[in-house]
C-alpha cells in the first residue's frame, strides 16, 4: 500500500478498509458460494488480500472483483493478460499478471467502500474509459498508482 506506513500501521488500514467494504465482499461471497454449487474452489490468498474463488463458472474469462473476493473463471491469478488500453488499440503495454490488476481493485474497494461500484460504473463500468481500470493496469505494470489519479 503506502511504503511510507509501517507495517501494522498498513494492517490497521487494511482491517478499517475490510470492515468498509465489507457490504461489498458479502455480495461477493454470495456469488463465490453459488458458484462454488457448479465448482468453484475458495482459498485466502494473502499475497491479493481477498479471498479468491477459482474456477468460477460463469462470465466470458477473466477475473471480476467485489469488495475483498475475487471471482476468478481460471485456475489461479498468475496468468498474464493485456492491459484495457493494449486491448482497445490504444497503446503497446506487456502484458500484467491479473491477480496484480485484481488486487488494485480490492485496494480501491477498500477505500471507497459501499461508494465504490456506484462510482465505478459512472466512470465507465468495464471499459478503457474508466480510470479506475487504467490506475489498476498501471499498479500491474508499475506496483504503484493502484488509485486514479495518484501514482
Amino acid at each position: 500500500m503506502n511504503e511510507v506506513l509501517p507495517e501494522w500501521g498498513k494492517r490497521v488500514l487494511q482491517a478499517v478498509g475490510g470492515v468498509w467494504t465489507l457490504p461489498n465482499t458479502l455480495i461477493g461471497v454470495m456469488a463465490g458460494l453459488a458458484g462454488c454449487l457448479a465448482g468453484a474452489q475458495a482459498y485466502w490468498s494473502r499475497r491479493e488480500c481477498a479471498l479468491v474463488f477459482r474456477h468460477w463458472p460463469w462470465g466470458p474469462g477473466g477475473a471480476i472483483t467485489l469488495g475483498m473476493v475475487i471471482l476468478h473463471t481460471g485456475a489461479d491469478l498468475d496468468g498474464l493478460c493485456m492491459t484495457y488500453e493494449h486491448r482497445a488499440g490504444r497503446c503497446q503495454h506487456p502484458r500484467v499478471r491479473l491477480g496484480d490488476h485484481e488486487r488494485a481493485h480490492v485496494y480501491q474497494y477498500m477505500v471507497l467502500g459501499p461508494l465504490f461500484l456506484p462510482v465505478y460504473l459512472l466512470s465507465g463500468g468495464v471499459s478503457v474509459r474508466n480510470p479506475f481500470e487504467r490506475a489498476a493496469d498501471r499498479y500491474a505494470m508499475q506496483g504503484r498508482g493502484w488509485f486514479p489519479g495518484v501514482g
